[in-house]
């Protein structure tokens, strides 16, 4: 617990006047490492101390990982648990209120959240359903097109009026599976909103005081969100020049907007870093004031200047790499530095095989980001499938998942005979499934007044489907109603571990692994994995209401930032320039400053000036990684499609400073003294651990 009657020897003066002034609303423009979290940690501790009742307040931000570390970090200020106060992601708020309001909306409660993997499987079922050709199903553009539309980016026109049957087929199956998606967790709640007042009001009437991290990152939809609900008591913090997601519906001109709709905005200015040495700063602020559409501050540090900045131009990728391995070995000798203080940035994706290549070449540990997520594996996927089922039967995209999986004997044809009558009775496909099973008996009138199309050609006669698929089918509901318990009472993680049982789950993996046992047994480790989680969550008090629709929630929301950090120790970090927005390590390599790779070709050939701007806060974003030491590589020459490419250095690099950089030479051999040190310290590293009594 932190004495916060002291607070002035505790922050600079501009970090003072940010967490003394409570009331009204606030715009603080806080630059790179300016202590932007402390300030809003301490801002709510303060509010708390000052009376503020922890109900009243809501903390909004952008990863669950942020909200996390916030919301500790304000329990160790304050010494208290503070389980009605309020620090969540716009969309895990979002869920929060639909759960208690969807109903208004015509939805029922236990509604699922579908991820990418599952708006990918609708939209291709709805696609299929309305005869789009497979010429025309480029499933990424259509989602992103839905998206588009769904948030109001874009409007039908000429080009795109083609996919409007489609995105209404995609709304209804929605409806009708009782599911929303990504975009809805945000569009929902405006809509009940603006629609039912007394549901705003009683939002209002709770939430006094609200504060938004990473405001620059506010998209239309979620301004708007935040703008239904505050009063004048608000107050937000961002960064202009680290607007870097335009892509995906962020526009940082919500900062001006905010001065326009809210009264007597005070602006506080945060640009004492805290970071990186002045050095680093003096460089960034060279590059963004070329920026012309953006408030004008000045970072600065009480770190020293530090050391020039490095800039090597290899002859290709392959010699960027070793460039880039062989100075964080010469570091790690000469500096006594950990392999998990560098950091490789990157502007592209594709720009990390000839680098992982040559970690792994000389046995470097790495960490990607990026990866696949442990919840996007098809055996976690599966079982997860089979609880959304479990708690929402109408789910029909998570349904089909696992309908034949392990194997029962449900094949295609019968798939598309369900699939047919759920669409002549407008129902899901739960409930076919039950209305073929109880024919003929209290359900027969229902199918003596379905269109012939579902008596004949799709079959609820006993021609069309045989008795044991019949049997299947049965034995498929009978697992889906025999797990009701887990919706309610205690331990879910057992529950679940007795549902993988029951379904034979490692059996099926075997069949589907006949030459690898071993690729069967570490896919149900991975399912082990899942249930200690689960036991893990469901047995830590700070869960809440451990039901398995929470449960269903969390993971939906769950973001790579979620990974457990502790994995990555003792590692290099790989990682894109936007996925390392909010993170600092002690040397950073910004890899591939070229024309084409930043600014990106793309970007600049469909955004034009404006997305000249967006590269460059990119760029100024990923100078801003590094807090001691800065080297940066653009190679002459880079591979593209098995063909060796010209390349120009970016134009970014001219925008340095001169007096600040330093052209690299590559690394001296390390003398033998230090190769032996290197040798004993990997040894060290990496010996066998001792077993007791031997």
């Amino acid at each position: 617990m932190t004495d916060l009657s002291d607070l002035k020897n505790e922050l600079n003066p501009e970090q003072y006047e940010a967490v003394m002034t409570i009331d009204g609303a606030i715009l603080i423009i806080a630059g790179a490492g300016s202590g932007k979290t402390r300030v809003i940690t301490f801002r709510i501790a303060h509010m708390l101390d000052a009376g503020v009742p922890q109900s009243a307040i809501l903390a909004l931000t952008f990863t669950n990982k942020a909200a996390r570390e916030m919301s500790e970090r304000i329990k160790e200020l304050t010494g208290k648990k503070l389980p009605l106060l309020t620090v969540s992601t716009f969309h895990a708020f979002g869920v929060r209120i639909l759960r208690q309001e969807i109903s208004a909306l015509g939805y029922r409660e236990n509604f699922s959240i579908y991820d990418e993997t599952d708006r990918n499987s609708l939209i291709k079922e709805t696609g299929r359903e309305l005869k789009y050709s497979p010429e025309a199903m480029d499933i990424y553009q259509i989602g992103i097109l839905i998206s588009d539309i769904k948030t109001g980016r874009k409007h039908w026109n000429s080009e795109n009026e083609i996919y409007r049957e489609l995105y209404e087929g995609y709304q209804e199956g929605l409806r009708l599976y009782n599911a929303v998606d990504f975009d809805d967790l945000i569009t929902l709640p405006i809509k009940l909103f603006r629609e039912h007042p007394e549901i705003l009001a009683k939002y209002k009437e709770r939430y006094k005081y609200i504060m938004v991290d990473e405001f620059q990152d506010t998209s239309h939809q979620q301004y708007e969100f935040m703008r239904l609900l505050a009063e004048n008591n608000i107050a937000v913090v961002g960064d202009d020049d680290q607007s870097i997601y335009s892509w995906r519906g962020a526009d940082y001109q919500n900062i001006i907007n905010f001065e326009k709709d809210f009264k007597d905005v005070k602006e506080i200015r945060l640009e004492q870093n805290y970071r990186s040495t002045g050095t680093i700063l003096a460089a960034a602020n060279g590059v963004i004031k070329h920026n012309t559409n953006r408030k004008d501050k000045e970072l600065w540090s009480g770190n020293g200047e530090g050391k020039p900045i490095e800039i090597y131009m290899p002859d290709n990728d392959t010699a960027e790499a070793e460039f880039i391995l062989e100075t964080i070995q010469s570091i790690c000798v000469s500096e006594k530095r950990k392999y998990d203080d560098f950091c490789v940035l990157m502007r592209a994706n594709t720009q990390s095989r000839v680098l992982e290549e040559a970690f792994l070449a000389e046995n470097i540990p790495y960490t990607m980001s990026g990866g696949t997520s442990f919840f996007q594996r098809k055996e976690i996927k599966d079982i997860i499938s089979y609880l959304r089922v479990i708690s929402n039967h109408d789910d029909d995209v998570n349904l089909l998942r696992i309908i034949n999986t392990p194997r029962r004997g449900i094949g295609r044809a019968t798939i598309e005979k369900l699939n047919e009558i759920a669409k002549n009775l407008s129902c899901s496909l739960w409930e076919a499934i039950n209305a073929l099973l109880e024919v003929p008996d209290e359900k027969a009138d229902l199918f003596m007044s379905a269109p012939t199309s579902v008596t004949g050609r799709s079959g609820l006669d006993d021609e069309s489907f045989s008795e044991g698929t019949k049997d299947s089918l049965k034995a498929f509901v009978e697992i889906i109603e025999g797990n009701k318990s887990m919706l309610g009472g205690h331990g879910l993680a057992k529950k679940v571990r007795t549902m993988v049982e029951n379904i034979h789950y490692f059996d099926y993996l075997i069949g589907e692994n006949p030459k690898s046992e071993k690729a069967a047994r570490f896919k149900m480790l991975n399912i082990e994995s899942l249930i200690g989680s689960i036991e893990k969550w469901e047995n830590n008090p700070d869960s809440g209401d451990a039901t398995l629709y929470n449960y269903l929630n969390r993971i939906t929301l769950l973001s790579r930032d979620d990974l457990d950090d502790d994995e990555n120790l003792g590692k290099v970090n790989l990682m894109t320039i936007h996925a390392s927005k909010g993170l600092e390590f002690p040397v950073v390599f910004i890899a591939g400053a070229e024309e084409g790779l930043i600014p990106h070709g793309r970007a600049i050939d469909e955004g034009g000036d404006a997305a000249v701007e967006e590269e460059r806060r990119l760029f100024y974003v990923a100078i801003t990684r590094a807090r001691d030491k800065l080297l940066i590589s653009s190679c002459r020459t880079r591979r593209r499609q098995n063909s060796a490419v010209e390349c120009q250095p970016s134009r970014f690099l001219d925008e340095i400073p001169p007096h600040l950089v330093q052209y690299h030479e590559p690394q001296k051999e390390v003398s033998a003294d230090q190769a032996i040190e290197l040798l004993q310290q990997m040894k060290k590293k990496f010996a066998a651990p001792k077993v007791p009594g031997f």
